[in-house]
């Protein structure tokens, strides 16, 4: 098999997965795209739920939480950490109330804000997201594998181009 036919075969299977089926070649390349970016999106996305529930008991939404806070190591708002996880407020105290029955997070009251609260990982939360983390980056290191690192570095610099596009209403595609 030449390289030519390995890609072929490797489109062909990628086109055999889902969302894709509802586009057809006639469709527009960047219809194409976007669904293929959302089927990747969701595929992706699912297995991490999944290895995450049955390895460590735990949902993105936690994980993704607790990420937020080991990135902000002075702890952060509830208010921010909201905005952060673009969630309700009710969804953060939630989730800081379960956390915080567990003993993965302190909340402690805000020395500027008397009506809010600082939210941090606990000695015990940081352990245990330290292990978490270093799975999940596997993780991703593994379902990535199939890309050449220069196919990473266009897919991440063209993806942040779309993002720019997308978010000021600019040309993603441009001159230069």
């Amino acid at each position: 098999m030449t390289k030519d036919d390995a890609s072929h075969a490797t489109l062909s299977d990628a086109e055999e997965l889902g969302y894709e089926a509802r586009a057809g070649r006639e469709d527009h390349a960047m219809l194409r795209l976007w669904l293929r970016l959302l089927a990747s999106t969701t595929q992706i996305e699912a297995e991490i739920r999944r290895r995450l529930r049955e390895r460590f008991d735990i949902s993105l939404a936690r994980f993704d939480y607790m990420a937020q806070l080991y990135r902000h190591k002075g702890g952060l708002k509830m208010r921010v950490l909201s905005q952060y996880l673009m969630v309700t407020g009710g969804n953060v105290t939630g989730l800081t109330d379960e956390l915080e029955r567990e003993g993965m997070v302190v909340r402690s009251p805000s020395p500027e804000d008397r009506r809010a609260w600082i939210v941090s990982l606990s000695p015990k939360g940081l352990r245990a997201f330290k292990a978490i983390a270093a799975e999940h980056e596997q993780w991703i290191l593994e379902m990535f594998s199939g890309l050449d690192m220069k196919a990473v570095q266009q897919m991440h610099s063209q993806l942040g181009r779309l993002r720019v596009h997308v978010l000021r209403g600019e040309p993603a595609g441009g001159e230069g």
